[in-house]
């Protein structure tokens, strides 16, 4: 990185694009390798998903509506019935193996990404043969964190059923718009929860990797550091939902309806997603790496580069994450 960490607390969205594009271009080899090997995989998953799902699901549509105009008790029935069995086996079994192979590959990716952009925070020189050794080490306190994540975004979710429920069962039942009302306000109250949780679990994910601390641990470090810079992480990651939402409805269209604009057939089209889509999820994560040290700035949080880089050294096979005493607590004047 080209600036000092005390400098890093003042940059804004466009200082924090700016910061990631540069870093990006500064080791676009090592990037190119990294997005190759795993970012690429992991959006063909994501998008080949979205054209068989369509298949699938498709297909049981088909029988279902065929299932419903025909008479029960007749072999047409039976038979369709054992069809649509088969095919929500297949298409379930097919949504476990999708969400397998996506959280391998975004783990493995976050792992990559964040390990790269610390080594350029330090200006050490990093091989890609050097990451993917670290990868895996990296990938496995990741899970960790990912899981604790989940289970609270799980938490999160049944609590806002109950409420909901709750409105259905004593509001909602009621004329006027009263209840119209205190029913938009939960739901908007329920998203903001929701982006606040994705924003703490991108910053938990950059915690992890290069503190010592995973899981809830992580969760907590990444609470505390975007207090202050809540509106800046919350709006870039709007920014980069709407993006990702656009190019998946771009796809939608063009492949998997089918829509073409003169000549260009949906392959053309499959490609160009797939390759944006790439650079789009590298993008992100180098973003999410670049804020964290933003926030460690903010926070007057000085993190003492040649102790990070070597904790970020394979030391006799171990990855080493950055511990407590890496990092002075001490306020920097500017």
């Amino acid at each position: 990185m080209d600036r000092e960490q005390e400098e890093m607390q003042f940059l804004g969205i466009f200082g924090v694009y700016k910061e990631s594009y540069n870093i990006i271009f500064s080791w676009s080899k090592i990037f190119s390798k990294i997005t190759l090997t795993l970012i690429l995989p992991l959006s063909f998953i994501f998008l080949i998903h979205i054209e068989v799902s369509n298949v699938l699901f498709g297909k049981i549509k088909h029988n279902t509506q065929q299932m419903m105009e025909t008479p029960q008790d007749t072999p047409q029935y039976q038979n369709l019935t054992n069809t649509l069995s088969s095919e929500w086996a297949t298409f379930m079994l097919f949504k476990l193996i999708y969400f397998t192979l996506l959280i391998i590959f975004s783990l493995l990716s976050t792992s990559a990404v964040v390990y790269t952009v610390a080594s350029a925070y330090t200006a050490r020189d990093v091989t890609f043969s050097k990451v993917m050794s670290v990868v895996p080490k990296v990938w496995k306190r990741l899970m960790v964190t990912f899981l604790c994540t989940f289970g609270a975004l799980f938490a999160y979710n049944v609590m806002a059923v109950v409420f909901f429920i709750i409105w259905a069962l004593t509001i909602g039942g009621r004329s006027g718009g009263g209840g119209v009302v205190i029913l938009v306000l939960l739901v908007i109250l329920y998203f903001a929860g929701f982006v606040y949780l994705t924003v703490v679990w991108n910053m938990a994910s950059v915690v992890t990797v290069l503190e010592d601390s995973c899981g809830v641990g992580a969760m907590r470090k990444s609470i505390e550091l975007i207090k202050g810079k809540t509106g800046l992480a919350v709006v870039i990651f709007l920014k980069l939902v709407i993006s990702f939402t656009l190019l998946q409805f771009l796809f939608k269209k063009t492949v998997v309806q089918g829509w073409r604009l003169g000549s260009v057939d949906k392959t053309a089209y499959g490609v160009v997603c797939l390759v944006v889509l790439s650079q789009l999820y590298l993008f992100q994560l180098v973003i999410q790496t670049v804020l964290y040290f933003v926030c460690k700035s903010y926070h007057h949080q000085n993190i003492d580069k040649s102790a990070l880089s070597d904790h970020l050294e394979v030391y006799h096979g171990e990855y080493e994450p950055l511990k407590a005493k890496d990092v002075q607590m001490e306020e920097c004047h500017v």
